[in-house]
């Protein structure tokens, strides 16, 4: 697949360490979504990902009017599973065949305002009532540990579906 760029948009910093572990891996420059409305022409063929905030792919909308957008990563918090994948390209109307969902990390130091606000509010009673649970599954165990603790769960081995996909 012709791929000119990967434009990207990072609030803690996941979704860039991703975007540079793909532009490593497939040797097509990365750039944030500011950088690129400089670097990168109107209608080029791009690789976007984002970062996730209530299943909002941050940036995706901006990128679509302005690229031609030919995959869609989408970084959060939690482990991809089949359900988020499909409930999360519906709702940001992305193709289901060309969205990926990664799992990024989490350090509450590297957010500031209104996120470092809602993310303290989601520790307190997302993280007591997981941590309360008597009988937690491992995927919510690890959940929880990254919601209190923190934690970084990019790798290149997360993205090796993207890397199959450009390079169809």
């Amino acid at each position: 697949m012709k791929t000119d760029a990967i434009i990207y948009v990072s609030n803690s910093g996941y979704t860039k360490k991703y975007a540079e572990l793909l532009s490593s891996a497939t040797g097509i420059p990365a750039y944030s979504l500011e950088e690129a409305k400089i670097k990168v022409k109107e209608k080029s063929e791009i690789v976007f990902m984002g970062w996730l905030m209530a299943g909002i792919i941050k940036g995706y909308k901006k990128a679509n009017k302005r690229y031609n957008v030919c995959a869609v990563c989408g970084v959060g918090m939690g482990t991809p599973t089949p359900s988020e994948h499909e409930r999360i390209s519906k709702q940001n109307k992305c193709d289901p065949l060309k969205f990926f969902l990664l799992q990024g990390g989490f350090d509450i130091n590297k957010l500031h305002g209104a996120y470092k606000f809602m993310m303290n509010t989601m520790k307190k009673t997302a993280g007591k009532a997981l941590a309360d649970k008597p009988d937690k599954t491992p995927e919510e165990a690890k959940m929880l540990s990254l919601m209190m603790e923190g934690g970084d769960c990019t790798s290149l081995d997360n993205l090796a579906e993207v890397i199959a996909y450009i390079a169809r």
